[in-house]
C-alpha cells in the first residue's frame, strides 16, 4: 500500500535551518509530482512547494520563495523540503502529499521556530 513517512522536524530558531524528509513507498515514485503542505494552528492547510517528476519543475508559495528548497531524489524514492532562515510564522506541522488520484497523505511532522 502507498505510504508517506515524513521526518525531519523539530525545534528551531528563527534564522535557523531544518531538512524536512520524505520517504515513500507503494507507488512509482518517479511517475509522480510530489508536494509539501503545512498546517498551522486554527489555519487551514496550504501548499508550500511541488515538485514535477524529474525535478526540473519546481512552484513555491510567496511567503516561503527564496528561503525553502524542494528536491526530490528518485532512486531513493524520496523528496525533501530544505528550510533555511526559518521564521515563526513557518511553525506548523508539515505534511507530504503525492500528486495524481487517489490522494494520498504523509502523516506530519512539527516544526516550531521559536526563540
Amino acid at each position: 500500500q502507498v505510504q508517506l513517512v515524513e521526518s525531519g522536524g523539530g525545534l528551531v530558531q528563527p534564522g535557523g535551518s531544518l531538512r524536512l524528509s520524505c520517504a515513500a513507498s507503494g507507488f512509482t515514485f518517479s511517475s509522480y509530482a510530489m508536494s509539501w503542505y503545512r498546517q498551522a494552528p486554527g489555519k487551514e492547510r496550504e501548499l508550500v512547494a511541488r515538485i514535477l517528476t524529474t525535478g526540473g519543475i519546481t512552484n513555491y508559495a510567496d511567503s516561503v520563495k527564496g528561503r525553502f528548497t524542494i528536491s526530490r531524489d528518485n532512486a531513493k524514492d524520496t523528496v525533501y523540503l530544505q528550510m533555511n532562515s526559518l521564521k515563526p510564522e513557518d511553525t506548523a506541522v508539515y505534511y507530504c502529499k503525492r500528486g495524481g488520484f487517489p490522494i494520498y497523505w504523509g502523516q506530519g511532522t512539527q516544526v516550531t521556530v521559536s526563540s
